[in-house]
């Protein structure tokens, strides 16, 4: 098979594309998780996310390890199934060793499915389940805290609610 400029060309192309988009998500960068991290910065202070009724959940961490930290949720945002980058339903927070609460993610939920946000599909979650909740889509946008098993997994295995075992 003999190729041709133009073919050896297209295949570099693809080739540094699927580098740079590799290279990308190493370095955390994602353009769904920076559009999240431009219209959600506000809740790096909790008062602003109480201010806008949101309310704590205990801290969730996973059974393998790692954690999604203390959930803030908005119950109005919960109930109207709406998905808006810049109203998320839950605001997550990582407990600090001095007591602070650091901002590492938001999370979209909605009844209605199958759902998406900006092409990035939800993941479904049955009834029951441990949030008491009916049938959801759901989706973590890790935007404040790299999460090396993906920007969009549930578990963040460099989270932890350690810091919630003296309180």
């Amino acid at each position: 098979m003999t190729t041709t400029p133009w073919t050896t060309r297209l295949a570099a192309l693809a080739a540094i594309s699927i580098a740079a988009a590799a290279a990308a998500q190493a370095h955390g960068t994602n353009p769904l998780a920076e559009k999240v991290r431009a219209a959600n910065s506000r809740f790096e202070s909790v008062a602003a996310a109480t201010a806008e009724g949101y309310a704590p959940i205990p801290c969730a961490s996973g059974i393998t390890g790692g954690a999604m930290g203390i959930h803030y949720v908005n119950g109005a945002y919960l109930k109207d199934d709406a998905v808006d980058v810049a109203k998320p339903e839950a605001v997550m927070y990582e407990p600090m060793a001095n007591g602070s609460l650091k901002l590492v993610a938001v999370e979209y939920i909605t009844s209605k499915g199958p759902a998406s946000l900006e092409g990035q599909l939800f993941n479904f979650n049955s009834a029951p389940n441990r949030y008491g909740l009916g049938p959801f889509y759901e989706l973590h946008v890790w935007a404040w805290k790299h999460n090396p098993t993906g920007a969009f997994a549930d578990m963040n295995p460099n989270v932890s609610c350690e810091a919630m075992k003296g309180m």
